[in-house]
């Protein structure tokens, strides 16, 4: 079918001037993820562009744009406008493919690939003339002309589809980039030695998500170099399905754990205070000290009627006033009147609660640390699509640039006693290998009759 006749809907997706446009806004948007930091904290967005601009670039999902739906809206449309193109010439190659081809002498007339052999014993010229180009090329067909008579062959006709081997190789790419932003997922989980977690954070969105198994840090341990640098650390961890473990594996940076799709990287480590903490009350009345033992949601009461304490949370990078201030517990003081106020306890500033007004002061007395593992937790269904869109992408290019449909043709003019043979060859690409394989066909039927 001509595309003229095809709907206007059919002709837009068809359109070259389309393919231009997306791959042109697709690279504008790509320069644009670069210079604007993807997937970073919404404080650090405010501190950089103001609230203003981060509000605007929130609605245009400029943080997260590999994951948005306008980007996702254009690889779906360049998919699409590949997939048609091809749909549109194919046929027109398959034709070319499929169908036996008709000689026509017209076609190698005007090429200037061509070289001129004389050879002797016309009786015998066909045959030599047959076994070589047979040797060269591929079967060969035999026409009868006026003067003498013309041998065909042709081989790599297939050669003319790596090019749609190229396109189906970039829809494989584009479908398996599709299906790990709509289905994969990118995230992370601190997990304490001998802790287990059943979810991980996303980090695009900072929401959590449940796993179908529960990770086990069984043990965390790392080396140092002189500097004091880490070397290396290494994590064992136990995969458990509905409580009973599976899988065991101690994991270190590049050789990650993988179960079920989902990749386990190491990726950091840190310390975690214990959850059982000696906290100090200091009267600013009487300057005496009292230390007493609590845990997260234990209230203890403060002597000297000074009212009651709760720990009622412990964050990571606790933010106090907008300024990060490390791990930090959270608690409520009660006064004997029932009034309440938020204590925030640093973890590396004992005394972070002089700063405030009141009858107490709270510190953390003493406190014990433990060693957490950091994951990255990383699930990609589309990446065998990609790996086989890469695999495409060679072989397609490999034929599309080294390969090509060869046609040879030898004419054969008797005149007496002495046969003027001519080579001559077309090709619909890699004019210089063809020329090449004129160059050595009439050598090797020059060679020959030589000898014979």
């Amino acid at each position: 079918m001509n595309s003229r006749q095809h709907s206007p809907i059919f002709k837009f997706f068809a359109s070259v001037r389309l393919t231009v446009t997306i791959l042109l806004t697709l690279a504008a948007t790509s320069v644009i993820g670069t210079v604007i930091p993807q997937n970073q904290s919404t404080e650090a967005y405010v501190q950089t562009y103001g609230r203003n601009m981060v509000r605007l670039f929130s609605v245009l999902d400029m943080f997260d744009m590999y994951h948005s739906w306008w980007f996702q809206l254009l690889l779906v449309l360049l998919t699409l406008n590949i997939i048609v193109c091809s749909v549109d010439r194919l046929p027109t190659t398959w034709k070319i493919v499929a169908k036996p081809l008709v000689f026509k002498p017209s076609r190698f007339l005007n090429t200037t690939c061509q070289r001129q052999v004389e050879v002797s014993s016309p009786d015998q010229a066909q045959s030599l003339l047959e076994k070589v180009l047979s040797r060269s090329v591929g079967r060969v067909r035999f026409e009868q002309a006026r003067d003498g008579y013309f041998l065909w062959s042709e081989k790599g006709r297939w050669t003319r589809l790596g090019v749609y081997v190229v396109h189906l190789s970039v829809v494989f790419l584009l479908a398996g980039g599709l299906i790990g932003s709509f289905w994969g997922f990118d995230g992370s989980a601190n997990i304490p030695e001998g802790e287990t977690v059943k979810a991980i954070r996303l980090s695009n969105s900072g929401k959590s998500i449940p796993l179908d198994f529960e990770i086990r840090c069984d043990k965390f341990s790392v080396s140092f170099y002189d500097s004091g640098a880490p070397s290396e650390y290494r994590s064992t961890l136990t995969i458990l399905e509905k409580g009973t473990p599976v899988l065991t594996r101690d994991i270190i940076v590049n050789d990650p754990l993988r179960y079920k799709g989902i990749n386990l990287f190491q990726s950091s480590y840190g310390n975690l205070p214990s959850q059982n903490l000696v906290l100090s009350f200091t009267s600013r009345a009487t300057g005496m000290e009292y230390k007493e033992k609590i845990a997260p949601g234990q209230t203890v009461t403060i002597p000297e009627g000074l009212g009651s304490f709760t720990i009622t949370a412990f964050n990571r990078d606790h933010l106090f006033k907008g300024h990060s201030i490390g791990d930090a517990f959270v608690g409520m003081l009660k006064s004997p009147n029932g009034d309440s106020v938020e204590v925030v306890l640093p973890v590396k500033f004992p005394s972070f609660d002089r700063m405030r007004k009141g009858d107490v002061i709270v510190a953390i007395a003493e406190t014990e640390t433990r060693y957490y593992t950091g994951l990255q937790v990383t699930s990609d269904p589309g990446v065998w699509v990609v790996y086989t869109g890469f695999l495409l992408m060679i072989a397609g290019c490999i034929v599309t640039f080294f390969m090509s449909h060869q046609q040879i043709c030898i004419e054969a003019l008797t005149d007496g006693k002495i046969s003027s043979v001519t080579v001559r060859g077309v090709a619909n690409k890699n004019k210089i290998d063809i020329q090449k394989k004129v160059d050595a066909i009439a050598a090797e039927i020059a060679q020959t009759e030589n000898k014979s």
